[in-house]
């Protein structure tokens, strides 16, 4: 059960706060509702008695927020080459509510991206992962929707140049070993 003033996540839309909690009378049937402020001068109803069901969640800690912040500075996770199979695992992770998840999808979708580019619909979703996390961090973190942004935009260019450099520093190296080093297959002399 939360509370009025409550912190809360609703999954799939965000961090917002209780603003009330109200009987409402809804195709004939009366029940209570959270009456969730989102951002943007959003208002959300959603019924207590499914809040948890659904998803509904309190709010990450600053040492939570810690974290989503070091997943962002990670190199991205394995994803599959085929669009539709990496859409739905993506939309997967982002209905799930857990921002750890989101954080991996914001990340993986920033660095396609910046390599190849997204499809429309990819595109979408980064957009609204990175509002959800955005929304969430703001509020953990007590900080403005712009100062997070940038937080979150300045991890993925660090950690997306760190990465790549490194990986770029061992395809080199591999290549290098094949050029000085010469294999020959037909000499099975060893």
């Amino acid at each position: 059960m939360f509370n009025i003033g409550d912190k809360i996540v609703y999954p799939m839309h965000g961090a917002g706060t209780i603003d009330a909690i109200e009987e409402k009378n809804i195709l004939g049937e009366n029940q209570a509702y959270y009456i969730i402020k989102m951002p943007g001068e959003v208002k959300v109803m959603v019924p207590t008695t499914k809040a948890e069901q659904i998803g509904v969640r309190n709010v990450i800690g600053k040492e939570e927020a810690e974290k989503v912040i070091s997943i962002l500075g990670e190199d991205e996770t394995e994803m599959s080459q085929n669009w539709n199979k990496r859409y739905r695992d993506n939309m997967e992770k982002m209905k799930s509510g857990n921002i750890y998840e989101v954080a991996d999808v914001v990340r993986n979708l920033s660095f396609k991206q910046k390599e190849k580019g997204l499809s429309t619909s990819e595109k979408k979703m980064l957009s609204n992962a990175k509002q959800i996390l955005i929304s969430e961090l703001v509020l953990a973190e007590h900080a403005t929707q712009d100062e997070v942004e940038e937080l979150i935009n300045n991890k993925i260019n660090i950690s997306f140049n760190e990465c790549k450099t490194a990986n770029e520093d061992i395809d080199f190296t591999i290549s290098a070993v094949n050029k000085f080093i010469p294999f020959d297959d037909n000499n099975n002399n060893l």
